[in-house]
């Protein structure tokens, strides 16, 4: 993952008058990160949960084009290719208003990234 998103500089970058979304838009890295955090708990979650013998395996790239603007997005990727993930799946290239916005209600309730990472709720939405 990249490095924790910086909320003094996203501040004094909306002092000054930058966008918050769109291609250098002050949000797009916090839903970058926010969303590499939940991938890596789908996979964490998806390894314990596997019956046969099973690790990680990198991960691979891939550009979102989300509200917020475009970002490359770290994927996950597990041994046997069983991984699955439900936040962003293979081959979806789009996130969701919906997904982006309840990242940052999320995120602006005080939840950590491990906490946004592990709640459940945010897999119920169709991507």
């Amino acid at each position: 993952m990249s490095q924790p998103f910086d909320f003094d500089k996203a501040l004094k970058a909306l002092h000054s008058g930058q966008v918050l979304t769109g291609k250098d838009g002050i949000l797009t890295p916090l839903i970058k990160q926010l969303t590499e955090a939940a991938l890596a708990a789908e996979l964490d979650s998806h390894l314990a949960q596997d019956l046969e013998a099973n690790r990680k395996n990198g991960s691979g790239k891939k550009t979102i084009k989300a509200p917020t603007g475009r970002f490359e997005l770290t994927t996950p990727r597990d041994r046997n290719g069983t991984f699955e993930p439900q936040l962003v799946k293979k081959h979806q290239t789009t996130l969701s208003d919906e997904i982006e916005r309840k990242i940052i209600r999320m995120f602006a309730l005080g939840m950590s990234y491990k906490d946004i990472s592990q709640e459940s709720r945010i897999y119920t939405l169709s991507v």
